[in-house]
């Protein structure tokens, strides 16, 4: 459920309150004296998340600035009758939620790339040593999801400028990877601490640098995982699985480059820039699905 605050001029105040009785979605509307500000009213109504966009629109139009009103996100406790009969989204997710999100999440922010490098080591200890737990952890560390998603939302609205920021915060986020990785085997080998004979081609998770038909089924089905789970607020879990695509083969890229076996690095190179472009593809018309048919209640997301 989303909550509508809103100062309106006194003037215009019976107008704005018909407005908000007269939008379907929109119930409990409240008007009060602003202590603030005398000539002014303010607005407090309940919003259910399919009505949020035709909300936002229709306040534009009256003239409301961003400024004076603020959309938030509340936890409803009960009752949930509509959503247990299954009649309409109060824990729906409206598209102007999305692309707020994704502006969030296509920043290259200093906890991004604290995180990605966080993983980027994991991972590259990981592919020393061949253990696959060390892979897994990486994967739950690393917050790549984000701007995957961004880079999707981005391309399904149109704001390409979004979708290329979102996309150039991947690409760098990854490519700390690749050099964090690099650095990190290469000073293991110089100080001798990396073990005797280690071949990169030798790790068990070898097949990091392969590509086959799985390869293609699973970045496909983690891009549609990771949009869905964008929407929910579940992607903390999910990242985890959508990771599985770009960090362990960024990090065996690194290794190989670093560690010895550059021979060995072209091959992860092509698996990652497969399953990069794949999780967009899937996850973008996983959006562009949501957006063409109606949801539960009938209205676009």
């Amino acid at each position: 459920m989303l909550r509508l605050r809103s100062s309106v001029h006194h003037s215009r105040a019976e107008d704005f309150g018909s407005l908000l009785r007269e939008l379907d979605g929109v119930r409990r509307v409240v008007q009060q004296a602003d202590e603030a500000a005398t000539e002014a009213y303010v607005f407090v109504a309940d919003v259910e998340p399919v009505a949020a966009d035709r909300l936002v629109e229709a306040v534009g139009e009256f003239g409301i600035e961003d400024g004076d009103y603020v959309l938030t996100r509340i936890e409803v406790v009960a009752p949930q009758h509509r959503h247990h009969l299954g009649e309409g989204g109060v824990d729906g997710y409206s598209w102007i939620e999305v692309i707020g999100q994704a502006r969030a999440n296509s920043r290259l922010l200093a906890r991004y790339l604290a995180l990605i490098n966080v993983a980027a080591v994991i991972a590259a200890l990981g592919v020393i040593t061949s253990s696959s737990i060390l892979i897994v952890g990486a994967m739950a560390v690393s917050p790549d999801l984000l701007p995957i998603c961004a880079t999707c939302v981005g391309l399904v609205a149109r704001r390409y400028v979004l979708a290329r920021r979102a996309f150039i915060t991947l690409t760098l986020g990854l490519g700390l990877v690749v050099v964090t990785a690099a650095v990190l085997s290469f000073l293991l080998k110089v100080t001798g601490l990396l073990p005797d004979g280690f071949a990169v081609e030798n790790s068990s998770l070898t097949n990091l640098a392969h590509t086959d038909y799985s390869t293609v089924l699973i970045a496909l089905a983690a891009g549609v995982a990771a949009m869905l789970s964008f929407e929910t607020k579940a992607s903390a879990a999910v990242g985890v699985a959508i990771s599985v695509t770009t960090i362990p083969a960024s990090a065996y890229l690194g290794v190989a480059i670093g560690g010895g076996g550059i021979e060995h690095a072209l091959g992860a190179a092509a698996v990652l820039a497969i399953n990069v472009s794949l999780l967009i593809v899937s996850g973008t018309l996983t959006l562009l699905i949501q957006r063409w048919l109606p949801n539960r209640s009938g209205a676009p997301i």
